[in-house]
């Protein structure tokens, strides 16, 4: 169990993922966030001197969260064995299972990401830690390949990384229910195939 202040940390970043998904940037304060963590006033700025070192430990919080994701993904997994199917559906199944999951359940936490990101073009410390999750999931995708087998050239996984963060961004800021496996699988598929045709370009 992590220590009590690095446990507060995670509670009063847990709470800005929530103004930032209910509010919007603007509303992500030190006031906001110790009201919304149902702690003390004043706690958020004591842990955070500056509005940016709050928005950067909110940031760093989802790179936690999803450090977490992607060790679980990596788990041995009987259904995606190296070398079984095809390459390519393996891959848009893949891909699929990850939009559905990060537009349905974590759907919160990549509408924080954009708004974030956004911010981030505005201060210097925050993309930094935006870009160290970016830089994270290419890193993650092109050994996960290697290890399930899959024969996608490296070279097809920028683009797929942006094609992906495209159609993530239209899945979590339209109407939850349209997040379905026949929506949701057409755009795999066109991600797959064009990271692959890009690379082949």
């Amino acid at each position: 169990m992590p220590p009590p202040n690095e446990r507060r940390r995670a509670q009063l970043a847990d709470a800005a993922i929530a103004l930032l998904v209910e509010s919007g940037i603007h509303g992500v304060t030190h006031r906001a966030v110790d009201r919304r963590a149902g702690l003390p006033a004043g706690t958020a700025s004591n842990y955070f001197r500056s509005r940016e070192a709050l928005l950067v430990a909110t940031a760093r919080r989802i790179v936690e969260q999803h450090q977490a994701d992607m060790a679980e993904a990596s788990r041995p997994d009987a259904a995606a064995v190296p070398g079984k199917g095809d390459s390519v559906e393996l891959a848009i199944d893949l891909i699929s299972g990850s939009l559905m999951l990060a537009a349905g359940p974590h759907r919160a936490r990549y509408l924080a990401v954009f708004e974030l990101r956004l911010e981030s073009l505005r201060q210097p410390a925050l993309a930094a830690v935006i870009d160290e999750l970016t830089a994270e999931m290419a890193a993650f995708t092109g050994g996960y390949h290697a290890e399930l087998g899959l024969r996608i050239p490296p070279a097809a996984i920028p683009p797929m990384l942006v094609m992906y963060a495209g159609a993530l961004f239209a899945l979590v800021t339209g109407p939850a229910e349209a997040v379905t496996p026949a929506a949701v699988r057409p755009l795999a598929a066109a991600i797959v195939r064009g990271g692959i045709a890009a690379a082949q370009a």
